[in-house]
């Protein structure tokens, strides 16, 4: 059986990354963040295995800069 993946709304990402709205939209501008999926209308949501991908990538790139 298949299991679900969690799916994180603005505000969950913004808590879970420290990172402002604005600074989320302009990263994903520059390519530099996941991009959301479309749920509904204009409802979007990001898959928290893409979150926690881009967490671990920051983790790691601060630490190989040390």
């Amino acid at each position: 059986m298949k299991t679900q993946e969690a799916l994180l709304r603005r505000k969950q990402i913004e808590a879970r990354t420290g990172l402002a709205r604005s600074t989320i939209y302009a990263l994903m501008a520059e390519g530099k963040f996941p991009k959301p999926c479309r749920l509904v209308g204009r409802t979007v949501a990001w898959p928290a295995s893409s979150i926690d991908k881009w967490i671990a990538e920051r983790i790691a790139a601060s630490k190989s800069a040390v």
